[in-house]
């Protein structure tokens, strides 16, 4: 990649793909032909807190494809992750249900990768898939190892190129990706070697499915894995952008150890500049997205989603107090305050947003199954937590709204969120009932959560008790309780 004057140009990604050594492995699909209907991309970053882009408020960081959408679409200030954490978050966002009803509720390993989503899952891929839409993935699944039945391809995806496996997907230099159920080596990455930037070569596969599917209605997933865990890039000019702009306390990780490339993470001298540099990257991949459907002529049959699966990391060496990458919120990832699970929203659909539209509406990634499925013109699932939102993008009347929102988070002694109109409430310690503390804030005039109100409004923290209620048990996800 080249930056040159607030322009980047993608040059030559991988000489692998270059020389056509591997390409998508794609299930046979028949093309509905109908075009009537918008190909939708969903663009994921990892980790990205609410105050890392520019339109958001980001000071040190440049992010000028990822600005411009807002400028040409729809920014949400009030969007919530399906959890704090990648796998719960994802499992809300591709079945419509949050983590009290979701089936993975926390970050598990299992059969040689993540805790897989069960057969009798209904999926975002399977949704769109049975409406006539070709519909791949791209960069990290978390939700089901290839043998599993909660791989990609069984679960709606016609196509999948990335990390299967949450841990690998720590690391931006790893020895294998997965192509659908092929493993890909990576023989430039051997020992210590960095010859291929997995997340260059994930988009890649990216933009080739966007090609491929241009005259027949598409689901592009891309879970890109910027700006998570070990802070690497490619030495490019993006890479050069930010060395030596910010004060710098070396990072040590685990370079010589066997951990790294299992999900370890890499050393950095500079780790301010290389988290700046992956955002900016992370940006440059939009702008490569909005260039191409102009190039292919669809970007008016197109609407793009950006956001990311919770809050700024701490990992790595990243440094979110720096780059106040929570905004004006409280928290980071794994925490349960605004600043873990409030993210980033932008939509862009040129013929039906408005540009410079700004939306305060409540929504949740259990939100997005129903608002594709009326994209699409299909019929939304039954029985799941999300409302349609697109009465909102297209400036409509008729919006319904949320009754209340939940997360729940099973690491750190066990914690439980709800959020009713103004009212946000926390449970602390839930896995020990005897030292199970509740908070309780007023967001509309305590953005930051400074201020717990919990003793004075105790008919709000009883109807907030009552939404906390409303979970199903499970024996895996109980907060390591026995299930009653």
């Amino acid at each position: 990649m080249k930056w040159n004057n607030g322009k980047i140009k993608i040059q030559t990604i991988s000489p692998l793909v270059a020389a056509g050594m591997y390409s998508l492995t794609v299930v046979a699909h028949q093309p509905s032909g109908r075009r009537d209907r918008p190909n939708i991309i969903f663009i994921l970053a990892d980790d990205l807190g609410y105050g890392d882009l520019g339109c958001y408020g980001q000071q040190h960081v440049k992010t000028p494809h990822i600005d411009r959408l807002a400028r040409e679409g729809m920014r949400f200030t009030q969007h919530y992750a399906g959890c704090t954490v990648s796998a719960p978050s994802r499992s809300s966002l591709v079945t419509g249900l949050h983590t009290g009803h979701t089936p993975i509720r926390g970050n598990k390993g299992a059969f040689g990768g993540d805790y897989p989503l069960p057969a009798e899952s209904h999926t975002i891929g399977e949704m769109l898939k049975s409406a006539g839409y070709a519909t791949g993935c791209f960069g990290k699944w978390g939700l089901g190892a290839p043998a599993t039945e909660g791989a990609p391809h069984r679960q709606g995806f016609d196509a999948f190129f990335g990390f299967n496996s949450q841990r690998l997907a720590h690391n931006y230099y790893p020895y294998y990706l997965w192509n659908g159920q092929d493993t890909v080596w990576l023989d430039g990455n051997k020992g210590k070697g960095k010859g291929q930037y997995a997340q260059d070569l994930i988009h890649q596969h990216a933009t080739d499915f966007i090609r491929m599917h241009r005259n027949e209605p598409f689901f592009a997933c891309l879970t890109y894995i910027i700006p998570h865990a070990e802070l690497v890039n490619p030495d490019d000019s993006i890479a050069a952008l930010y060395r030596g702009k910010f004060p710098e306390t070396p990072y040590r990780g685990t370079d010589d150890g066997p951990a790294y490339k299992e999900g370890g993470y890499g050393s950095t001298s500079h780790p301010r500049a290389d988290f700046a540099a992956m955002v900016t990257r992370l940006d440059a991949y939009v702008g490569d997205i909005y260039r191409l459907l102009k190039e292919l002529g669809i970007d008016n049959n197109t609407v793009i989603f950006f956001s990311s699966d919770n809050g700024p990391h701490e990992e790595g060496g990243a440094d979110p107090d720096f780059f106040n990458s929570s905004g004006p919120l409280r928290g980071v990832k794994r925490d349960l305050y605004e600043g873990g699970i409030r993210v980033p929203l932008i939509a862009w659909y040129p013929p039906g947003i408005a540009a410079a539209s700004v939306s305060d509406h409540i929504s949740a990634f259990w939100d997005m199954m129903p608002t594709f499925a009326e994209l699409a013109g299909t019929k939304t699932p039954k029985n799941i937590d999300g409302i349609s939102f697109v009465p909102t993008l297209f400036g409509k009347s008729g919006q319904k709204q949320h009754d209340f929102l939940y997360w729940e988070f099973h690491e750190r002694g066990g914690r439980i969120a709800a959020r009713k109109g103004k009212w946000k409430a926390v449970w602390l310690n839930v896995g020990n009932p005897e030292k199970t503390a509740v908070e309780l804030y007023d967001l509309s005039k305590d953005m930051h959560e400074d201020h717990n109100v919990a003793a004075q409004y105790p008919d709000v923290l009883a109807e907030m008790g009552k939404i906390k209620d409303t979970r199903v048990p499970s024996e895996i996800w109980n907060f390591g309780m026995k299930n009653k």
